[in-house]
């Protein structure tokens, strides 16, 4: 066995779905994705500004607090408008997702060819805003025509995540299915897909806290969802997944890169490659 888990681990992940892994990063590790999440909402914050929607950009409140801040006397729509999640191709997300120790734990579920997916997500879960809650679903309900090799994904929180300001809930087991029937949510206007009712009415679910710095990995067919933040900050979380890479690299998602192989290392994509949309190194 490769890469950091234990095998007791790597049974836990194979019986149930997920793993849990409180302590996988420390401030460091988050400190690049966070400047880029900062500089977000500044952005977002002069565009509220100019727009006479806030007479104040609260510059001086923290990361945890700031967007809440910004959001208070506004409405679902003007949050939207900046989208549900984002997936901008910036240093420090590349930063995250190449980080060894993610790769590491990754490798221990799906060996050492890592291709990583197009489809990451920085998710700020804002207080009161509805497409903080997202419904029960199956991440293959949005590539069910890939092959069957597994995507797993990481999911990074950058603060505490909690009952309080909507912690991800899973259905342990549930990997070991097919793919569900799902339609489009119509709560929050954001188009999620749903697990239909019937097929987990009766299944048992297992709340998930994560601390800062923690992650939880899990099958794409695990079925999973979070609640709403019902706290006075915001609930800052990355969502990253890796796959095998004889896995269909989803190019209709956007561009992917080759994040480890040990049989070409020479092709693995470096912060160049990927900042310029090509999926492994230049070589030659």
């Amino acid at each position: 066995m490769s890469g950091s888990l234990s095998v007791e681990q790597v049974a836990f992940y194979e019986r149930e779905g997920y793993l849990l892994l409180p302590d996988l990063l420390n401030a460091d590790d988050l400190a690049a994705v966070t400047v880029e999440m900062n500089a977000k909402v500044e952005q977002i914050a002069q565009d509220l500004l100019a727009n006479g929607l806030i007479t104040d950009t609260r510059a001086d409140s923290s990361f945890q607090y700031r967007l809440a801040e910004l959001f208070t006397d506004l409405t679902d729509a003007h949050f939207l408008k900046f989208g549900r999640s984002w997936r901008d191709r910036l240093p420090g997300y590349f930063d995250l997702m190449a980080n060894p120790k993610i790769l590491d734990a990754v490798e221990s579920l799906i060996g050492p060819e890592l291709f990583a997916n197009p489809v990451y997500n920085t998710r700020p879960k804002v207080p009161r805003v509805a497409s903080g809650a997202v419904p029960w679903h199956q991440d293959r309900s949005y590539w069910p025509d890939a092959n069957a090799n597994p995507v797993i994904t990481v999911w990074v929180a950058l603060v505490d995540a909690n009952e309080v300001n909507g912690c991800l809930h899973v259905i342990p087991g549930t990997h070991k299915t097919q793919l569900f029937t799902h339609h489009k949510e119509s709560l929050t206007g954001t188009g999620y897909t749903e697990v239909n009712e019937e097929f987990i009415r009766t299944k048992r679910s297992v709340m998930l806290p994560v601390p800062a710095g923690g992650a939880l990995l899990f099958n794409d067919r695990c079925v999973h969802m979070s609640t709403p933040n019902r706290s006075d900050h915001v609930r800052w979380s990355v969502d990253l997944r890796y796959q095998p890479t004889d896995q269909d690299p989803m190019p209709q998602h956007g561009v992917g890169f080759l994040a480890r192989s040990h049989q070409h290392p020479e092709q693995v994509a470096q912060m160049a490659d990927w900042l310029a949309g090509r999926s492994e190194g230049m070589t030659g």
